[in-house]
């Protein structure tokens, strides 16, 4: 890997959403070329329908396998060649099957090693729930065929934060009941073997969110931090995974504690996902860790309804290749060097400074 280019596969994403302007806006520099090699896995006449309306000058060289991908060249596979009608900023079944047909095609190539990263643009929601995918979303279909039976956590992940959900997207009414001791522990395993080996962090540090307000560890404020949470703190101390709380989500935000961690664990979606979106300053990354496949997305909150405007911000879209770059390349050194790991010279003595250092302090927490 060291003597290569990263192959970077690139998927369009919706076809009548801002997929496109991201990419020719993201390669318009050409410096990134000198990073990687890209493989656009889309459509050259809806590429080049949407070249027209943004009025970029957009160059790409159309090739009909990844085998063929040229170093230095924005290569576009052909991955279907149809007549579709794209309608900007519009929901279509159309603009959703274009958009799952490209990440077909980029998944198959990968189980046959054609490329080293997944990097995915934006796909309405709407235009992929239909009869025709069973599936809820994008993240769904790549761990469920490229998972090899393992699970998928998102991290959210910016120069400040990396940040992982215990629980999917749900309602409200339903987070409680979803949240159980061995989810916990599993979450936040997969989160310590990921910021090891994908971001080469020796001993992570986890924080572990409340799930209800007002909670201290002295005082716990909901039978799911007594029963739950904290006993799947201790059962992680116990497997060795530093992990500390659990925290008040207002609290370890609002008082900048997620600065002396390396890992949050939040219990579901809005509880990590509204406070990493006021911090980031829109370069934040999606990464669907826990996969043998490295898949990164833009965390931005896309506006589909600008699309074909040229008024979208590509930065998050780059970060994201630029994330996958790194940590195609993390992987490899760790792997490698867990491969032949040196013989330990000396045992290491453990104690509870870090307990102490880490500790909910009563005053802020106890406020109100």
């Amino acid at each position: 890997m060291e003597n290569r280019k990263i192959r970077v596969a690139i998927t369009h994403g919706d076809t009548n959403g801002i997929g496109y302007e991201l990419i020719f806006k993201t390669f318009a520099d050409p410096t990134i070329l000198e990073l990687c090699t890209p493989i656009i896995y889309g459509s050259p006449k809806v590429a080049a329908y949407h070249r027209n309306v943004l009025g970029i000058q957009a160059n790409f060289t159309i090739i009909n396998k990844a085998e063929d991908a040229h170093d230095g060249k924005v290569n576009l596979l052909t991955t279907f060649d149809d007549e579709i009608k794209v309608d900007m900023g519009e929901q279509s079944d159309e603009a959703g099957t274009a958009a799952l047909k490209a990440l077909k095609r980029a998944v198959d190539d990968h189980a046959k090693g054609l490329f080293d990263v997944l990097v995915t643009a934006p796909v309405n929601p709407s235009s992929i729930k239909n009869n025709a995918f069973p599936f809820t979303s994008q993240t769904d279909y790549i761990e469920r065929t490229a998972g090899n039976g393992q699970k998928a956590l998102t991290i959210l992940v910016n120069e400040h934060l990396r940040v992982a959900m215990a629980t999917r997207p749900l309602p409200v009414k339903d987070i409680a009941g979803s949240i159980t001791k061995e989810t916990v522990v599993e979450k936040a395993r997969v989160l310590f073997n990921t910021l090891k080996r994908d971001f080469i962090i020796t001993n992570p540090r986890i924080a572990i969110l409340a799930l209800n307000p007002c909670n201290t560890k002295e005082a716990p404020a909901g039978k799911e931090e007594q029963e739950i949470i904290i006993p799947a703190i201790a059962d992680l101390e116990a497997k060795g995974i530093q992990a500390f709380g659990p925290y008040p989500a207002d609290t370890f935000f609002g008082n900048g504690m997620y600065e002396a961690f390396d890992g949050v664990l939040a219990m579901y979606h809005d509880q990590g996902l509204a406070p990493f979106r006021t911090i980031d300053m829109g370069e934040g990354v999606c990464y669907t860790a826990g996969l043998p496949i490295i898949r990164t997305s833009p965390a931005a909150d896309y506006d589909i309804s600008l699309a074909g405007k040229g008024l979208t911000d590509e930065t998050s879209f780059r970060h994201a290749i630029y994330l996958a770059i790194d940590i195609a390349r993390r992987r490899h050194v760790s792997d490698t060097s867990s491969a032949n790991p040196l013989p330990k010279l000396y045992h290491e003595k453990r104690d509870d400074s870090e307990k102490v250092r880490f500790a909910i302090p009563k005053a802020k927490t106890e406020k109100n």
